[in-house]
């Protein structure tokens, strides 16, 4: 049974889909990639699933449960948390209570320490920086705040919004095997909204295309970077 399966999901904003009847999966310890270009539906595919979104039609099953219309707050106590585009912090807040508020459902509060030294080991940067303004943070670190925040929640699945977005080509990178690390060591599922097409697929098991609000494409992660036709059109070559 996949951890994670859309059924014929068919999302937009009041009654115009941007989503037509598409239909995925995300299997448990995997990381699942989601490409396509600007207005693809990517956005509207993680908002939907994490409940900010009402679907139109079609289903959202997780771990056996549907969540397809649950509210945000459920959502993410069901094991589900999102760290969003644009990383959203509260950027007069310090580094420690940003974190702090990622732990606010009651599964998370009981272990909000353990999570902390958690996240602070696989982000050294922030333990230097705890007690800092988190607006007074460079682009990178606070992309790397906006996924420790995701993961206080002790989400079994992780969708990450576009996290390279306005990141240099080497925090990229260190991000990137930062997300690795967070799927083999700590065996978080990791669902990879991307725009940098080469990166998201040279680390998924399994990727799907987006267009124009429909799934096009799909295969491992290795499969699409050979694709020719994606070749082409996503990666110029």
């Amino acid at each position: 049974m996949a951890q994670l399966e859309i059924k014929k999901l068919r999302s937009g904003y009041g009654t115009i889909p941007i989503l037509h009847d598409i239909s995925l999966q995300v299997e448990q310890g995997e990381i699942i990639a989601v490409i396509g270009s600007n207005g693809a539906g990517k956005t509207t595919l993680v908002r939907t699933i994490s409940g900010l979104i009402e679907p139109l039609s079609g289903e959202i099953i997780f771990n056996g449960e549907s969540i397809t219309r649950m509210p945000p707050h459920k959502v993410v106590a069901t094991g589900v948390a999102q760290v969003p585009e644009g990383r959203q912090l509260f950027n007069f807040l310090t580094v420690e209570e940003n974190l702090m508020m990622g732990s606010n459902i009651a599964e998370a509060r009981a272990h909000r320490k353990e999570s902390l030294e958690l996240v602070l080991s696989l982000f050294p940067v922030l333990a230097e920086r705890k007690d800092q303004e988190a607006g007074t943070l460079s682009g990178g670190e606070q992309q790397m705040l906006a996924t420790a925040r995701g993961m206080m929640a002790r989400p079994s699945l992780l969708m990450m919004d576009e996290p390279s977005w306005g990141l240099a080509p080497m925090l990229t990178k260190e991000l990137f095997e930062v997300i690795e690390r967070v799927n083999k060591e700590v065996g978080t599922t990791i669902m990879l909204v991307e725009q940098n097409v080469f990166k998201a697929l040279s680390i998924a098991n399994h990727a799907y295309v987006l267009e124009r609000g429909n799934v096009v494409m799909e295969g491992t992660g290795q499969e699409l970077l050979d694709n020719k036709e994606l070749k082409t059109a996503y990666l110029g070559l």
